[in-house]
């Protein structure tokens, strides 16, 4: 079978990742719909005018994630992960309905809490690796990377005219309504889940636990998302100040970053996938993330470099979304995908709370530029650790077996 052949991906393949993108990217725009807003938008409610406090609301759908995501990767293992992902996504509508009726930033963070135990990330992931096989698998994480790089340019635009045109209560309630359209695709529209090896009393978590190179793949998570929701309470408010702008016209800023940074993500990407290089592309993502976030203090005076800057974080942000996953759910063993799926999710949501919580307080106490060196210093640590990460034909775990298409 020729190369080409290979690294094509089949019509069902095809079909489950289409679906599943669509699905995680319905949901992260109902997710990022309060990023590019909310530290502006706030200031009008009460609490809003303390950086703490907004920034704990903003990380507080990570700390109910990161309880929630083993669990429910580990009951998307046993049980199948269509259910689990129909369970979570019930509790995110309700959170987001909680959000839409509260008038301060308190009940906000109380419903970002609801809206984060509906942690089904971890769950479509591993349904996405029981649909491909691993040879195709980076370019269908890619599929949903670049789904979630669009869905988080459209909240760039949408976020700031729904919240001009309705304030917050108008945005929580289109929130609540994606949550209701990724229900009826979760039920309705993705295939189910081929599997290619069920869980069973056998299985052992430890395997998953003591794996180092899983450990560094979830350093590296926590750190990536943990940047970048520090940044997200210091940069929309930046913006405002630099360009003279109001919250409405954030997105003239965004949506070039946005798509500039996804244009390059591609080409980088398919060179990965092409000469298996997955692990190498990781290390230089990486490096190029120090690097951006060692630009952002000299660029945080001058709204032209601060644009640039932002630019080469999304550009490191998309490939590094892209490729961790792939790399996860091919080096964990394969009964236990979902459970190691779901601590690279908890993982993950660690990184999202503490970003909004820490980047809130180091912003009142040391100003921007006191967020953005812990940032550079944090990805630093990520570097070290990236570096002792074996590539893909060096590792012990075993691949996963071909994909049969029997439904669970």
């Amino acid at each position: 079978m020729s190369s080409k052949v290979k690294l094509s991906l089949t019509p069902i393949e095809r079909k489950a990742s289409f679906a599943l993108a669509g699905l995680f990217a319905a949901r992260m725009l109902g997710l990022f719909l309060l990023l590019p807003v909310f530290a502006v938008a706030a200031k009008g409610l009460p609490g809003g005018d303390d950086p703490a406090k907004v920034g704990l609301a903003l990380g507080m759908y990570g700390l109910t994630q990161a309880f929630m995501q083993i669990p429910f990767g580990l009951a998307s293992d046993r049980w199948g992960r269509r259910p689990v992902v129909v369970t979570g996504l019930l509790l995110f509508i309700l959170g987001s309905v909680v959000c839409a009726l509260s008038n301060d930033v308190f009940w906000i963070t109380i419903g970002r809490a609801i809206q984060g135990s509906g942690a089904i990330s971890a769950a479509v992931t591993a349904w996405l690796a029981d649909a491909t096989r691993p040879e195709v698998r980076t370019r269908a994480m890619a599929m949903v990377g670049g789904s979630i790089g669009i869905s988080f340019a459209v909240s760039l635009v949408a976020a700031p005219l729904i919240v001009g045109a309705s304030g917050l209560t108008g945005l929580f309630w289109t929130i609540a309504l994606l949550g209701v359209i990724c229900l009826a695709v979760a039920g309705w529209v993705i295939p189910s889940a081929p599997v290619t090896i069920k869980m069973d009393d056998s299985a052992r978590p430890l395997q998953v636990l003591t794996n180092t190179a899983l450990l560094r793949l979830n350093f590296g998570v926590f750190c990536l998302h943990m940047t970048q929701v520090a940044l997200f309470v210091v940069v929309p408010p930046l913006f405002i100040k630099l360009g003279d702008l109001q919250s409405a016209e954030l997105w003239k800023v965004y949506l070039p970053v946005i798509f500039g940074s996804f244009l390059l993500m591609v080409p980088a990407i398919f060179w990965a996938e092409t000469r298996k290089a997955h692990v190498k592309l990781l290390r230089v993502a990486v490096a190029g993330l120090v690097l951006v976030c060692a630009l952002l203090p000299a660029s945080s005076g001058d709204f032209y470099s601060l644009a640039f800057a932002l630019t080469g974080f999304f550009v490191m942000f998309n490939v590094l979304e892209a490729l961790q996953p792939s790399l996860v759910s091919r080096m964990a063993p394969p009964e236990l995908k979902g459970l190691a799926l779901g601590f690279y999710n908890t993982s993950q949501a660690a990184g999202l709370f503490l970003g909004g919580a820490l980047g809130g307080e180091l912003l009142s106490r040391g100003g921007s530029d006191t967020v953005f060196w812990a940032v550079c210093g944090l990805s630093a640590a990520w570097l070290l650790v990236t570096w002792g990460l074996k590539p893909l034909d060096q590792q012990t775990a075993n691949p996963s077996a071909p994909n049969p298409q029997t439904p669970n």
